[in-house]
């Protein structure tokens, strides 16, 4: 899962561009991962369970090395768990998703969240959209329909062969953008307050725990049958729990609030590394609805509020 949030409003150094850049690539990178894990046996709640639950406890360590309160506000206690479902069901949509898509088109689908959040705060909070939202939101479906090749030119197959052959996975990547748009509503809106890394680290426990029942009522956790699964398992976990760490413990010395639009290059480094890594390829009109896509979402996200 890539979080996402308010841009600093400081002037990105190059130290801070960087760094932004590379959480970026951590996080593509858990994704194929994860594709890789998929390949080979594990399931979607065991990776969501091990990736979670391992990032919770470093976040939590984190939280009792720096000694960060642990005082919560009375909405904190329904908000908090509420946010927490809302990830854990994301991460299972999300990941749901790319072990059906070709990994940099999963996260492209993923990346409607600025336009679902927007949709949200209006829904719930009568936050109007600003002109730019709505300036952007055609040209984002429309670089969205050109990376999924929805007519299925470029693969050849047609519309209700392409469809036949992506529907699931767009599904769920457009169900994790929804959820995620309402989990990043509810907790500007009634867990801002809280401290980042006390926030992160209970919803990635929770999260965990989540996934880890849901393993335990599927009947077991589906492990890899093979060394390349282990590696990818091992891989993914690893690459989170490191973007997560250096999100809330670098940044916000760096100035940066949160995350930024520059990580919203994700997919771009996602669709190198599939293509590097798994043999992942699209059409070059695909790769140029995905850029489109990406500019309009970073350009969403430099706005000034």
């Amino acid at each position: 899962m890539s979080a996402a949030g308010a841009a600093g409003r400081h002037p990105l150094n190059p130290t801070a561009f960087a760094t932004l850049l590379f959480i970026a690539l951590l996080f593509g990178a858990n994704h194929v991962a994860a594709r890789l894990a998929f390949d080979h046996g594990v399931d979607v709640v065991t990776a969501v369970a091990v990736r979670s639950g391992l990032t919770a406890v470093v976040v939590a360590l984190i939280v009792w090395r720096q000694r960060v309160p642990l005082r919560l506000e009375a909405r904190h206690r329904w908000s908090l768990p509420a946010i927490g479902a809302l990830i854990a069901l994301q991460s299972y949509c999300l990941y749901s998703s790319v072990a059906r898509l070709p990994v940099a088109l999963a996260l492209l689908a993923f990346n409607l969240y600025p336009l679902t959040t927007a949709l949200w705060a209006w829904a719930l909070y009568g936050h109007r959209a600003e002109r730019r939202v709505w300036v952007a939101m055609p040209v984002i479906l429309a670089g969205l329909a050109l990376a999924l090749d929805v007519a299925g030119a470029a693969s050849g197959l047609g519309a209700g062969a392409q469809w036949a052959r992506i529907g699931a996975g767009v599904a769920f990547a457009v169900a994790a953008s929804v959820i995620f748009g309402l989990a990043l509503v509810l907790t500007q809106h009634e867990a801002g307050t809280l401290d980042g890394r006390l926030r992160t680290a209970t919803t990635m426990g929770l999260v965990g725990v989540l996934a880890a029942a849901a393993g335990v009522l599927q009947g077991g956790f589906h492990l890899p049958h093979a060394a390349a699964g282990w590696w990818g398992l091992a891989a993914l976990t690893v690459l989170y729990g490191t973007a997560f760490t250096i999100m809330f413990t670098v940044l916000p010395r760096l100035g940066v609030v949160g995350n930024s639009a520059i990580m919203n290059v994700e997919p771009i480094f996602a669709l190198v590394l599939a293509w590097a890594l798994l043999g992942q390829r699209v059409a070059a009109l695909q790769v140029a609805g995905g850029l489109l896509v990406v500019a309009c979402v970073v350009w969403l996200g430099l706005r000034r509020r």
